[in-house]
């Protein structure tokens, strides 16, 4: 392959390896605050057993992924060497202020979380974790301004005598700041991180419950894990309904912004009216689009999606190879004739479909849940406890594969085009953002190192969080009243064994 192929690959695999750890920190960071307050608040020393159970697992993610997060950006300058010359000027500063403002706000605060609890009063130290919260949900919002500047370029002039783009000023900055695919954006990214930290907050609140009951320790899986279970499951009901209502806006959004994403997104050939969502389509889904067919549809889905309507001309959606003839017809005196202007049809089509289908398995366990738990029950039942377990990689991978599409779906792109400024210049196809020093075996040497070091990484992170999940929380006091040193022989629904040790230090891992 050439270097190009190959530093889209190494992109790629980085990209998505860090990602898979950036919506947890979001979504959980302010749950283990909204913990630590309750606890603060009412004294209650089951939500100190939360807030300690569980801000392990941050703990965790967020040093994993700051290691994973550090290589993304020296690729701009390595790989993409080219690309940062012709955006440096606007897509350094959202970077630059992320990293500056956002990440030392949280890393102060999350070193002071972690050795000031009975050193700092209690309102500090709660204020320490709502800090770091703030600061994670800041980081998404610099990092999601620089990539929706991508998506949708706004703020920026083109510069004939350097050949850069470059920032239209204080008002440009503002502009960029707020960006309305990074409105889109932001929403969409923060409901879903919320979605995946609730169904993980759920999912292990729902094991240990059975866990607990089989054990004999009713008070531990009724005070404790059913109060964290219902944090997680009502989380997990709004932000599903968020992630429906910004989903639909971003996906309006995107067919007035990038047209080709959304139609190949539903493998769209030609331009129709009343435009059906295919659940399947079969057929060669590569971009010549011959021989694609829908075969379970449901009629004026993707019309409304993209337009509002689910029939008549407003309904309206242009197909990809109205497309490619459009961008072709504009850009043959640049580009010439021969660029393919649409995304991968394949990979655009199941993505969209893989987000939306593994992101909608976190229903299956909020409708559980709310009723195995109701009116303050706990459950021993086995389907619970694995249904718990096997719900928890779904919203994961659903957001991977969103950003996987959103990625995908912006080729041949890397800076896209402003549909209301098709003439402003301010746009860079991929092959034109490749560095042309680096060779395509330095490149391939990287990609192998980075891909065997990301999933040694991989590897740690699973097995640090399968022990401290596995580890629970210490014993209440009247558990250690009615249990005493009773262990967890009898518990057959474990999938790691026997209960590790109950009273493990609880500064096992820092905090």
């Amino acid at each position: 392959m050439e270097a190009l192929d190959l530093a889209r690959w190494q992109f790629g695999i980085t990209t998505v390896y860090h990602f898979i750890l950036v919506p947890l920190t979001i979504g959980l960071s302010p749950l283990v605050a909204i913990m630590h307050t309750a606890w603060v608040r009412t004294g209650n020393e089951k939500w100190h057993r939360l807030t300690k159970f569980f801000g392990k697992v941050l703990l965790i993610n967020f040093a994993l992924g700051v290691a994973t997060g550090i290589v993304q950006e020296f690729q701009f300058g390595m790989n993409w060497s080219e690309y940062s010359r012709f955006v440096g000027d606007i897509f350094g500063a959202p970077l630059a202020i992320e990293a500056l403002a956002a990440f030392f706000l949280e890393s102060t605060f999350l070193g002071l979380w972690i050795f000031g609890e009975g050193r700092l009063p209690k309102w500090l130290h709660s204020a320490c974790i709502w800090l770091v919260a703030i600061g994670t949900n800041l980081s998404a919002y610099w990092i999601l301004a620089a990539n929706s500047w991508m998506q949708h370029p706004v703020g920026a002039v083109y510069n004939p005598e350097t050949g850069r783009a470059e920032l239209d000023g204080v008002a440009g900055f503002f502009e960029v700041m707020t960006n309305n695919t990074l409105i889109a954006a932001f929403s969409h990214t923060i409901t879903s991180a919320f979605l995946v930290g609730g169904t993980f907050v759920a999912g292990v609140c729902g094991w240990w419950i059975v866990r607990s009951v089989r054990a004999g320790r009713q008070h531990e899986a009724r005070k404790v894990w059913r109060t964290g279970a219902y944090v997680g499951l009502v989380t997990m009901v709004i932000a599903g309904l968020g992630v429906a209502v910004t989903g639909d806006f971003q996906g309006k959004l995107m067919y007035e912004q990038q047209p080709a994403k959304m139609s190949a997104a539903e493998a769209l050939c030609e331009g129709e009216e009343s435009a059906a969502f295919s659940l399947l389509t079969i057929g060669d889904l590569s971009n010549s689009c011959e021989g694609v067919r829908h075969l379970i549809q449901i009629p004026g889905v993707t019309s409304f999606l993209g337009t509002g309507h689910f029939s008549g001309e407003e309904s309206y959606l242009p197909g990809v190879n109205d497309i490619q003839q459009e961008y072709t017809e504009r850009y043959a005196d640049q580009f010439g004739t021969d660029v393919d202007y649409v995304p991968n049809l394949a990979v655009t089509y199941w993505t969209f479909r893989l987000m939306i289908g593994l992101g909608m398995g976190s229903l299956a366990l909020a409708a559980a849940g709310l009723w195995v738990l109701r009116k303050g029950r706990v459950t021993d039942t086995t389907w619970f406890s694995r249904l718990s377990l096997a719900v928890l990689p779904l919203p994961f991978l659903g957001a991977s594969f969103g950003w996987i599409f959103t990625e995908m779906g912006r080729q041949p792109w890397v800076v896209h085009p402003n549909p209301a400024n098709p003439v402003d210049q301010v746009y860079l196809l991929t092959q034109d953002g490749v560095s042309t020093v680096v060779s395509a075996g330095t490149v391939l040497t990287s990609l192998v190192v980075f891909t065997l070091l990301y999933a040694a990484l991989g590897v740690v992170w699973f097995l640090l969080i399968k022990r401290y999940v596995l580890e629970g929380v210490e014993p209440l006091a009247d558990d250690l009243a009615t249990t005493g040193d009773q262990d967890d022989d009898q518990d057959d629904a474990s999938p790691g064994g026997d209960r590790e040790e109950e009273l493990e230090p609880t500064l096992s891992f820092a905090y």
